[in-house]
């Protein structure tokens, strides 16, 4: 097997592969929708624990798996904003700071320097991941109210990837010095 193509990378790219399924189904049967959403999270779980098991952990993997969760959830919010679920406003919040720590990563890889994910950074995606879950099957669960709960959960992924953002930049100006 090529050295660049080993089987996180591959379990990696199948959640690139299931973003635009999720985006063809769930705006017309949301519980569907979140299930294919469920299994592009479970493949983000897989894909960094076969890595570091089986010691295959690469700086191709390394820019791989941030980029395929962040198309994940900047998908899934503009899904959420079309589907009238969250205002755009919050979604470009989020949005943008995915913009900006990947791009930061990716001018910290090309210098060799190695910015590893950060608790912060993987607090943010888990309720980010959490909240969108929450906020599709509110209207799929019609006697259940799960809105207030996915909004204050979003929220708060917001503000945390905010502060993240900050901790990334400082870790990479501190490196880069």
């Amino acid at each position: 097997m090529n050295p660049l193509i080993n089987i996180p990378i591959i379990i990696t790219f199948s959640r690139i592969l299931l973003i635009p399924i999720f985006i063809l189904v769930v705006s017309t049967k949301p519980l569907l929708g979140t299930i294919i959403f469920l299994l592009a999270i479970l493949t983000d779980i897989f894909d960094g624990y076969i890595a570091r098991k089986s010691k295959q952990v690469t700086k191709l993997g390394m820019l791989l798996d941030p980029l395929a969760d962040k198309l994940l959830t900047i998908s899934a919010l503009i899904v959420l904003v079309d589907m009238g679920f969250i205002e755009a406003w919050i979604a470009i919040v989020i949005i943008a700071r995915e913009f900006i720590v990947t791009g930061l990563r990716i001018v910290a890889l090309s210098k060799d320097i190695i910015i590893p994910a950060e608790m912060g950074g993987k607090i943010k995606t888990t309720a980010q991941f959490v909240s969108i879950v929450i906020l599709l099957l509110d209207r799929s669960l019609v006697s259940l109210d799960l809105y207030t709960m996915g909004i204050a959960l979003l929220w708060f992924a917001m503000l945390v990837g905010i502060a993240s953002g900050i901790q990334y930049f400082v870790l990479f100006w501190k490196r880069l010095t």
